[in-house]
């Protein structure tokens, strides 16, 4: 099991940031007035203005964390366009009041639930975690979000669950990228059960202590820190225990480039461009590249998910 350092917020907390908490708990849910931050999920969903006042430390272990501006204006989320600003400029449009989500399939205990009774029946943790994406990118992110596995238990998989599949919201009058038809929507993504099931897999619904931003994935979404970008669905509707493996969105669109797995291995090139460096968000484009690391990083954690696998080829 790995084990997730909680660190009293007082302790970590920019002086800032902490004086102005409480105001910010209090009105936990209002569109913010900075431009940056100007879509925050408006929602009235109870349970998040209780939220912990988790709050960014400076760094994670020798990394300094992504700054909250670099983190909610370039984001990958084509429902709102392809340009890395599409999302923060276009997802102010989505409605996402009320909102529920459903755990079926091959489940015991089917649920569906809204935000407000997920974040009652988990409790929330705060975990930091470096995330990769595709194109060579990288951010350290301060998330706020339940254990997937916790939720999961709560539905008792059977014997015939081995894969979980999301799904995510289809609304092309206020996702306006989905009036194009260059992926096939809704956005589908999918994991094997025991990815799922590892406790650093969680649902998100906040980062920076805050509630999660539209442009992030608002009002929920997946984080796999040690997989590629794409295998962070958001705005997830549905989650369906299955026993044959999902077809992700990506698979469908381009299988040569976008398998199933999708962990990070710097040895495996992308058709397109090398894997083996990454540029941290935020940083001068004159500073050195970092050297990706396996599995992001997480090797020690996940390693043993993929004993025997050939990685060249379950990419």
């Amino acid at each position: 099991m790995t084990n997730i350092k909680k660190i009293p917020a007082s302790e970590i907390t920019p002086e800032h940031i902490y004086n102005d908490r409480r105001n910010f708990i209090k009105n936990l849910g209002l569109i913010l007035s900075s431009s940056a931050l100007s879509t925050f999920a408006n929602t009235s969903f109870g349970a998040l203005n209780s939220l912990p006042s988790f709050a960014q430390a400076k760094n994670h272990g020798n990394e300094k964390l992504t700054s909250l501006k670099d983190i909610t204006s370039y984001n990958n989320y084509y429902e709102f366009g392809t340009s890395k600003s599409d999302p923060h400029d276009h997802a102010d449009l989505l409605k996402i009041d009320p909102w529920s989500i459903s755990i079926e399939g091959s489940v015991a205990k089917p649920l569906k639930l809204d935000v407000d009774e997920l974040i009652k029946l988990i409790p929330i943790e705060e975990r930091i975690y470096r995330l990769r994406c595709v194109e060579g990118w990288s951010m350290v992110i301060p998330w706020v979000g339940i254990p997937l596995n916790s939720l999961l238990k709560k539905v008792s998989p059977t014997g015939n669950a081995k894969y979980v599949e999301f799904v995510s919201l289809k609304r092309p009058s206020e996702m306006i990228g989905q009036k194009d038809d260059m992926l096939d929507w809704p956005y589908t993504e999918g994991l094997r059960l025991d990815e799922a099931m590892h406790p650093l897999t969680i649902l998100a619904v906040g980062l920076y202590g805050k509630v999660l931003p539209k442009q992030n994935g608002a009002p929920i979404r997946l984080v796999v820190p040690w997989k590629y970008g794409f295998k962070s669905i958001k705005a997830i509707t549905k989650i369906r225990l299955v026993e044959k493996m999902p077809v992700s969105t990506w698979m469908k669109a381009n299988s040569r480039e976008y398998g199933f797995y999708a962990n990070v291995n710097p040895e495996v090139d992308h058709p397109r461009w090398s894997q083996s460096t990454e540029r941290r968000i935020g940083e001068s484009l004159l500073a050195p590249r970092l050297k990706t690391e396996m599995f992001n990083g997480y090797q020690k954690e996940v390693a043993h998910l993929y004993q025997g696998m050939d990685l060249n080829r379950y990419f």
